[in-house]
């Protein structure tokens, strides 16, 4: 399935009523309190899918394009100290986005 490409930073893969206050319910309910470290990670989120032409998200590349976002920070080190059920899977859940293949696989160590 194709999804018309994002102009002006459209979030074409969330809900149209999503803000920053279901981010925060969202990660109340599993346990996190929001930072401003924690929205630098949903807002990367939000843009790396709206940049992307098609909801199949490729988890390596979203991996490095974080670790290589977040490097300054410690990467995704640092990520896993913000979201510790996975940058991905949990950042992804958090954020409105739907969570790509491959984010949660438990055989592999996956905590989401």
């Amino acid at each position: 399935m194709t999804v018309p490409k994002a102009e002006n930073n459209e979030r074409i893969f969330m809900s149209q009523d999503w803000s920053d206050e279901d981010a925060k319910k969202a990660a109340s309910e599993e346990g996190i309190t929001l930072t401003e470290d924690h929205f630098e990670l949903l807002h990367a989120l939000q843009e790396f899918y709206s940049r992307h032409e098609s909801n199949l998200i490729n988890m390596r590349e979203l991996h490095d394009a974080l670790e290589e976002k977040f490097h300054y920070k410690g990467g995704m080190k640092y990520l896993y100290d913000l979201f510790p059920g996975g940058p991905v899977a949990q950042g992804c859940r958090i954020a409105g986005l739907h969570v790509p293949a491959g984010a949660v696989d438990k055989g592999f160590g996956s905590v989401a």
